[in-house]
């Protein structure tokens, strides 16, 4: 019995004759002609004859438009030719050139493996919060003390006249060192370890205790009204610095006097004095502290209170030179290095300098100051100047 395929309609076979340009390949219809199963929809129909000019050019376009695309980013994704670019720029160079070359990026590599090794291994620098605070826990060079609730505070006249204008006011009317004050305050529920943490704020500008009271929006309006809001600790330790109010050190330079009369300097120049207050030198350098300390239990501190006079440190300028001192302090009390401080006014009084005039040698650059500020930081033990970014840098670039 055999069987016709026309009486099938769900073949796929093409249609045999006609026009061979118009010939089409049916995928599948929902429905189909008695004479030629001629498709009713052409969703169903792949008709490559009869395509319109419209969606040819259409389609060409958004081919040309791909193309371009896959181009651009094969374009991006190639790297320079950088051994290309390298054999040209050394194409006439000597050979002892070139080796200089690639000896001058070793020593580069090397040094930058050995910075960040060294960056690794040496220990964080103490911020001027953290010495603030070991300079409230442990007390260094007190001038005043508070009596809160029968308790005594030693604290600092100059930190506590800077940040709080209530102290300002309170400590002007008993100038005199070592002098007790009865604390009065009027706002409720300060009691003694509240009143240590306010002193502990203005010192390194946050609370040292977590007290739920704290919290409580009433009770620090009631506190801004009766102490005064402070600034930030930069701020107020920037014009401490800057105005120096109720300093208590002066730091002088001992000089070479034969120096003096062969390059006609004056001696007043060389024994310019600088401000300073012991609480900040002592808290940033454990070399100040020492000497400090040394000072109170040979009984020299004694005389100087007794005359009312600044205690007076007396500095080698061949190991500290005297143009330095300026940038030194500065960091001490913001935790930045200035080296334009440096060049702000002739440094005629310096040793170094004089030294350097006589002996004909020219001025040092930048990268030789930055050297000399990292070793007097090292002798003075002071981390925060010994490992500042720019002092690196230019240590760093030296060599």
């Amino acid at each position: 019995m055999g069987a016709n395929a026309s009486n099938y309609p769900h073949s796929c076979s093409p249609r045999v004759g006609g026009n061979s340009q118009a010939q089409q390949t049916f995928i599948g219809t929902s429905s189909y002609s008695q004479q030629g199963y001629g498709c009713e929809s052409k969703l169903y129909s792949l008709d490559h004859g009869h395509e319109k000019p419209q969606d040819k050019k259409k389609r060409t376009s958004g081919l040309a438009t791909l193309k371009k695309k896959f181009i651009k980013r094969r374009k991006s994704n190639r790297s320079a030719d950088h051994a290309k670019q390298m054999r040209e720029l050394l194409s006439g160079w000597d050979v002892r050139d070139v080796n200089a070359l690639v000896e001058e990026y070793e020593g580069t590599s090397a040094l930058k493996e050995l910075s960040l090794q060294a960056s690794l291994a040496r220990p964080e620098a103490r911020t001027l919060q953290k010495d603030m605070a070991d300079l409230y826990e442990y007390k260094y060079c007190t001038d005043v003390d508070l009596i809160f609730q029968e308790t005594c505070f030693p604290v600092h006249r100059a930190i506590l006249a800077a940040r709080c204008p209530f102290f300002k006011t309170l400590l002007s009317s008993s100038p005199e060192y070592g002098a007790e004050i009865i604390m009065d305050i009027s706002t409720a529920g300060i009691d003694m370890p509240m009143f240590s943490a306010l002193l502990h704020y203005l010192y390194t500008g946050e609370f040292g205790m977590e007290d739920s009271r704290f919290q409580n929006v009433d009770i620090l309006v009631q506190l801004s009204e009766e102490f005064g809001t402070p600034n930030s600790l930069d701020v107020d330790m920037r014009g401490l610095f800057d105005y120096m109010c109720y300093y208590d050190v002066v730091l002088s330079f001992s000089s070479d006097s034969e120096l003096v009369e062969a390059f006609g300097g004056n001696q007043n120049c060389l024994d310019e004095e600088l401000k300073a207050h012991k609480a900040i030198i002592s808290a940033r350098s454990p070399f100040f502290r020492n000497l400090l300390q040394r000072r109170i239990r040979t009984g020299e501190e004694i005389t100087d209170r007794t005359l009312r006079t600044p205690t007076r440190i007396i500095l080698d300028e061949s190991i500290i030179p005297k143009k330095y001192a300026k940038v030194i302090l500065h960091c001490m009390y913001t935790d930045v290095v200035d080296l334009s401080v440096l060049h702000c006014s002739p440094s005629v009084g310096s040793l170094s300098e004089v030294q350097a005039l006589v002996a004909g040698k020219p001025n040092m650059t930048r990268a030789e100051e930055a050297m000399e500020l990292y070793h007097i930081a090292l002798f003075l033990e002071f981390n925060m100047l010994a490992q500042a970014k720019f002092v690196r840098k230019c240590f760093y670039r030296k060599f």
